[in-house]
């Protein structure tokens, strides 16, 4: 059964034969997810016939070690659960290659093996590196790519990378990367993943705006008061992830890529086709649009930072940001960001986009609302009670991929009193089936050469230059806004709250 919202999306050309490379191959990100995803299309029949896949890692294990680890862990993950009858065909596709990232020589033997698969495949020399290793080896591993030739692709095939996030850790570093990369791939064989774009409900909202006469005629400044964009997150720093958060925070581990990236796609015009180019200029836009908060003052009274205090969840004692192991005591990193943003365009003039994340929260949950203005209530005002609240249309990205549309109806009974009700749309009952995990998507996409879902280098370092004046105001003014305190498993602190009461709003209740 095919999926009926892929089918009326894009069509989408068919993807070719190829050999992923995996830099990074040890990693949990390859055992958990990339290994994970090509097995479930494998099960859905949608991998292409001859796809092979090298871990390349620095490692020393055998092409059997390599297997048995990914089988492992694919018993356990796969979305589809994990047949012996089709591992088994899938497994032997899958081999090891040991090498320094840095070590030429591991290059030119990587290339050799390539060329034997080649000929053992018939001559198809189509190429697909993910580059999936910590981001310090990125460079690295794209020279070493481009001096031992594998960059070019053979006459009539071609050669892809996939470079996996953060992709820099500000505009600077940014735009080093994207130099590196463009001297090594040509800008439309470069795949920037944000795996947040991959999952099905965030390439709906294209399809729910443009799709749907109801909606796009409402979907600016005169019928829209506000949009709230929440990512919330149950975990701390468990499993150490404490010694990379502490670094990156809140604000460059998920506002620069995956929440920006929502909020293009809420923001954007309709483009003109569904073209890679033509998606993205759209958002480029929105994100250039964005109204700049480059002084300390701008960012205090538009962006709040907070990490949590010790507290409880689901009844268990948590301890607070600085307690948490790998985490320097004295961090003034933020595990928590509420954002006010404006975007200066004539659709979203006075409409403010509210963008909150933080760890240590009640629930794991992101969700996109958008929030209507009132409809006039002259009929309904002498009512006890008024009328509740106002129509809120909901796009939930996970865990619970769905739809929903508030709206106020009359209760059953004799007397006229208003109550506000749900329309609601769950892909996994609507369709008959859970939707394919992001990766599986972008993968796909990139052997089919499409970039549609993938950053443009304009895009990252918009997205940068906007990021860079926060940390700014943070760490070099001498003036910085102060570190809000919450209490863990609490919903944030009381300052962001304060933030959208300025406006008149409140945080939709999760």
């Amino acid at each position: 059964m095919t999926n009926p919202f892929r089918e009326d999306l894009v069509s989408r050309s068919q993807p070719e034969p190829c050999t992923v490379v995996i830099f990074g191959a040890t990693g949990d990100l390859t055992h958990r997810k990339l290994v994970p995803a090509l097995y479930n299309l494998a099960v859905d029949g949608e991998l292409p016939t001859g796809v092979k896949i090298i871990g390349f890692a620095r490692r020393e294990k055998s092409d059997a070690e390599f297997r048995t680890g990914l089988e492992e862990l694919n018993r356990k993950v796969s979305r589809s659960g994990h047949d012996d009858k089709i591992w088994a065909p899938f497994a032997e596709n899958i081999h090891y290659h040991t090498s320094e990232f840095t070590d030429a020589d591991g290059y030119k033997r990587l290339a050799e093996r390539l060329d034997a698969i080649d000929r053992e495949r018939g001559g198809k020399g189509n190429r697909l590196f993910y580059i999936a290793s910590a981001p310090e080896f990125f460079d690295d591993i794209l020279i070493s790519l481009k001096n031992a030739g594998l960059n070019q692709a053979a006459e009539g095939c071609w050669a892809r990378v996939i470079v996996e996030k953060p992709f820099g850790t500000d505009l600077a570093t940014a735009k080093h990367l994207n130099q590196v990369v463009n001297e090594t791939f040509h800008e439309s064989d470069t795949y920037r993943i944000d795996h947040y774009l991959g999952k099905e409900t965030a390439q709906n909202i294209m399809v729910l705006r443009f799709a749907n006469s109801i909606f796009e005629p409402l979907w600016n400044s005169r019928f829209i008061s506000h949009v709230q964009i929440t990512c919330a997150e149950n975990l701390g720093m468990e499993g150490g992830r404490g010694g990379y958060y502490d670094k990156a925070g809140a604000l460059r581990d998920m506002v620069q890529n995956h929440l920006l990236q929502l909020l293009s796609l809420v923001a954007m015009e309709p483009p003109t086709d569904l073209s890679a180019d033509g998606v993205r200029d759209e958002k480029v836009k929105v994100i250039r649009s964005l109204r700049q908060w480059d002084t300390p003052e701008k960012v205090a009274a538009n962006v709040i930072r907070a990490q949590y205090l010790a507290g409880h969840i689901d009844g268990t004692p948590v301890p607070g940001y600085r307690e948490e192991d790998r985490v320097d005591p004295e961090s003034m990193t933020e595990a928590y960001i509420a954002l006010r943003l404006k975007i200066d365009t004539w659709r979203w003039s006075g409409v403010p986009f509210y963008i909150r994340m933080g760890k240590r929260l009640p629930k794991k949950t992101t969700e996109i609302s958008v929030h209507f203005k009132d409809a006039p209530c002259v009929l309904f005002n002498a009512l006890p009670g008024g009328v509740p609240g106002g129509n809120v249309l909901v796009i939930r990205i996970q865990p619970d991929e769905g739809i929903s549309l508030r709206m106020v109806s009359k209760l059953p009974g004799t007397s006229l009193r208003l109550e506000p009700v749900k329309m609601d749309f769950h892909y996994a009952t609507s369709f008959g089936k859970g939707s394919p995990e992001a990766y599986e998507r972008l993968l796909l996409d990139c052997m089919a050469g499409d970039a549609t879902l993938f950053a443009r280098r304009d895009e990252v370092e918009e997205a940068w230059k906007f990021i860079d004046n926060i940390e700014n105001a943070w760490h070099k003014s001498t003036t910085p806004p102060p570190m809000a305190t919450f209490t863990a498993g609490s919903w944030g602190p009381k300052e962001a709250d304060n933030l959208l009461q300025e406006d008149g709003f409140s945080w939709r209740r999760l």
